[in-house]
């Protein structure tokens, strides 16, 4: 029973990471000033946007799963 309450507790932590590693990289590829102090150009917002993904992603199917 506890090792339920872990997985759903870190499948939960994923998806929230993951939902705002998204929201930032939305942000940087919209804004030409620099988002949250980092100054990153549209094409380099690629690679928060892709790991907020795959945390997402991977946090709403070990929620599915457990």
């Amino acid at each position: 029973m506890d090792d339920v309450k872990f997985k759903r507790f870190f499948a939960s932590l994923l998806t929230i990471i993951g939902i705002f590693v998204v929201l930032f990289a939305c942000a940087a590829f919209m804004s030409d000033r620099p988002v949250l102090g980092f100054s990153i150009t549209k094409w380099e917002s690629i690679v928060p946007f892709a790991v907020g993904i795959i945390f997402l992603l991977s946090g709403v199917n070990l929620i599915n799963r457990s």
